[in-house]
Order: structure tokens, then C-alpha cells, then sequence
């Protein structure tokens, strides 16, 4: 990748790390990038974007792509090195090719530039360091590796229902419901399973858990899933809902909540998730008509806090620097908090005030970063083996 050299900028410069495509430049949601850059100028700061092909950290210059509002079109040209590194590779598959692990890998050990949120979580590795702390555990409901029909059954035999989801998914794809339906003392058990079809579930009974199995294994097709306890969440008008917590670092280098929406499941969904037909509410407007006002604000204070403690919790399991993450919190039917998801490289929030502010948080974390001496990330397991642990499979 070349030598690193010493240099000195006054200006602060943020590369966002993205995939190539030929089609158009590069890959990633350009209309996030070309904000941050716009923020990035109103801060002082110099925002481009770079590719994994292009990336070279030697020289005084890198490749990268500058925007122009006025003809609304990127141009290849010569960038100062930055400071920071931003990860916005998008796909999963993007970052287990071993020239995009070799990128990862150089940014970690670098001993010049900060690099943030490396790679995108696992849901089995999230579970596993929040299970670490006795201050996160309480929020994570039980979870299980989805292995054989035998745990399967355990697992149903003590919850009424649970979620089966990927270890590696995103916004909801490839998640099921099984359910056990009660048939008496004579007729025993039968199970329902839910497989969520972009809008909609298809749902199908079965009289045994072997016949149950045989179809999950055929839905599955040998990805990796996780089983976890069903919670039965608030709802308004007869629909579930959960809170989309963002939290960032700030300006001071600190874990800070920049905004708390609300998703809300669609009328034939499994999941609240808005691809799968979940739509956006007011967390407020919502939790106000389970809890009434004093209840509603409890639970705000208390999903904000427990999003900080998560947050902390992740990133010192997770070894590696972060600098943002989106948190899928629960509220169950008595206003205890769960947790669910967290991803270490969040969509665009639609809400404009917590638009607004994630756009400022991430320039103004960049400009903290600018002032400190970088680290460098070595671990006894190699950067690329711990990469590939997380990034095996497309999002």
C-alpha cells in the first residue's frame, strides 16, 4: 500500500470509504454523501469520497471524488490524505473480498489516520457482549443459536413464541415467527410458522416440530440464524411498534443520543421494519397512547439511557473504533425496554431534526479525531479473520 509518510494539514479532511461500481462511480447512498460534504464545508472540514480500487494511503494526494452541486456530478481529482476514514461500504459481500479485507485491514494498522466502524455486526456477536455486562443483560431477551429441531423445541416448550433471524441480514429480510398453538389435552401442540414476504407473511401450520424443521431448514438454506424469546410489544390500534434509537459520538468524543423515532409494523407484517411494511410514527404520539404522558416520558429517559450503556458496552466488546450506531429497542406491554438489533453502519433517518443532527455529530466527531494521535489495531486474531467473521454474507 506504500510507505506512510508525516504531514501536516490545518484542514481537516473526511474520506468516506465506499465500493466501486461502473455504473454509477460508486456504490452507497450518494445523497447521504453529498450532505455530509456539504456540512463538512459549512465546519471547515474537506469531505470526499474514496473507493476500496482507488485507495492508496502514501504520497501527499489520494484518488477521490469531489461533488458538484451546480451540474449535480462527482469528479475523480487528487485529494489531500485524510485524517479520518469513515466506512460506508455498503454490502457485506463488499467486505469479504480480499482486496476490500487488505483496505480494512491497512486502515486499522495505520499509524495516521482514525478509521471508524470497520465492519457491520453480527447478531450472534451483539448478543454475546451484552450478555458480558451485568448492566446490558437485562435488556436482551433470551437468545439462542438456532442448531437443531431438539433446541427448536426447547426453546418453544418455554416461550410461546420466538423470532428466528439471519446472523447476517438487514431491515428484516430472511426473518420468521414460529408460534405454539395450544390444541388442548387431547389434540397437544401444532406450530405456526410466519416467513415475511417484502410486505406481507405467509404462514403455514404444522402438527409436529419435525415437519416444522423441514421446512425451516429449506427456508434457511444453510444460512446461520439465531433463535430468540417472542416479546409481545406495545402496539397502537391493534399494530406493534418499536423505537429506532441513533446514537453517535459528539464533538467531545462522547456517546450522545441524536434522535429517538419510532417504526410501527404494517398491517400483515412480522416485523416493524419499513421495507416489510412497517411505517414511521412519533415515538411520543405512540407510547403516549399505551402509557399516558408521565409513562410515555419514563420510557423515552430510560430508552435513552439504556441506548448509552449499549453503545458502550458494544464498542469495548467489539475492540474496534466506533463512531455511530442505530439501536432497534423494544417497548414490551408493562414498558420494560428490550433490546433487538443494533448496526454499526445505520440508514438515512427520515426524522429531519435527527437527519440534521447526525450529519453535524459525524463532522464534528471527525473534527475531535483530527486532534488526537490515531491508534493502531492489532489483535491477536488477525484484522482480516475478525472481518470475515462479521462479513460473509450480503446485507
Amino acid at each position: 500500500m506504500g510507505a506512510i509518510i508525516q504531514r501536516k494539514q490545518k484542514r481537516p479532511t473526511l474520506a468516506i470509504l465506499t465500493y466501486a461500481d461502473k455504473k454509477r462511480v460508486f456504490r452507497g447512498n450518494q445523497d447521504n454523501f453529498v450532505d455530509l460534504i456539504r456540512i463538512g464545508k459549512e465546519r471547515g472540514v474537506q469531505v470526499y469520497v474514496m473507493t476500496t480500487s482507488d485507495f492508496k494511503l502514501s504520497g501527499k494526494h489520494v484518488p477521490g471524488y469531489s461533488y458538484h452541486p451546480s451540474t449535480k456530478s462527482w469528479t475523480k481529482q487528487r485529494m489531500p490524505l485524510p485524517h479520518v476514514v469513515y466506512n460506508r461500504i455498503p454490502y457485506r459481500k463488499f467486505e469479504l473480498y480480499p482486496e476490500v479485507q487488505q483496505v480494512i485491514q491497512t486502515c486499522l494498522r495505520h499509524g495516521q489516520i482514525h478509521f471508524f466502524n470497520p465492519a457491520f455486526f453480527n447478531k450472534w456477536n451483539l448478543f454475546e457482549w451484552i450478555n458480558k455486562s451485568q448492566k446490558t443483560r437485562p435488556f436482551i431477551p433470551v437468545t439462542e443459536r438456532l442448531s437443531s429441531s431438539t433446541e427448536l423445541h426447547k426453546m418453544l416448550l418455554a416461550y410461546p413464541f420466538l423470532y428466528l433471524k439471519p446472523i447476517r441480514g438487514k431491515a428484516g429480510k430472511g426473518i420468521m415467527r414460529v408460534s405454539r398453538i395450544s390444541g388442548g389435552r387431547s389434540k397437544g401442540n401444532s406450530y405456526e410458522l410466519s416467513i415475511q414476504n417484502k410486505t406481507k407473511s405467509h404462514i403455514s401450520r404444522y402438527s409436529t416440530v419435525s415437519e416444522l424443521w423441514t421446512e425451516i431448514q429449506r427456508q434457511i438454506n444453510s444460512k446461520e440464524y439465531i433463535m430468540q424469546q417472542g416479546i409481545v410489544l406495545s402496539s397502537y390500534k391493534q399494530r406493534p411498534f418499536d423505537l429506532r434509537v441513533l446514537v453517535q459520538k459528539n464533538g467531545k468524543g462522547r456517546w450522545t443520543i441524536t434522535g429517538i423515532g419510532a417504526r410501527l409494523a404494517g398491517k400483515s407484517s412480522i416485523t416493524t421494519h419499513v421495507p416489510r411494511g412497517g411505517s414511521i410514527d412519533n415515538p411520543v404520539k405512540l407510547l403516549n397512547s399505551s402509557f399516558g404522558t408521565a409513562g410515555s416520558k419514563r420510557i423515552i429517559r430510560e430508552a435513552r439511557k439504556t441506548a448509552l450503556i449499549i453503545a458502550k458496552q458494544i464498542e469495548k466488546s467489539y475492540g474496534y473504533s466506533l463512531g455511530e450506531m442505530s439501536m432497534d429497542l423494544g417497548v414490551d406491554q408493562i414498558g420494560h425496554i428490550w433490546f433487538f438489533e443494533a448496526n454499526s453502519k445505520p440508514m438515512k433517518f427520515d426524522e429531519p431534526p435527527i437527519r440534521k443532527k447526525s450529519l453535524e455529530n459525524l463532522i464534528d466527531y471527525s473534527i475531535y479525531l483530527c486532534k488526537r494521535k490515531p491508534k493502531r489495531f492489532f489483535k491477536k486474531n488477525s484484522t482480516m479473520s475478525a472481518i470475515k467473521s462479521i462479513a460473509d454474507e450480503s446485507r
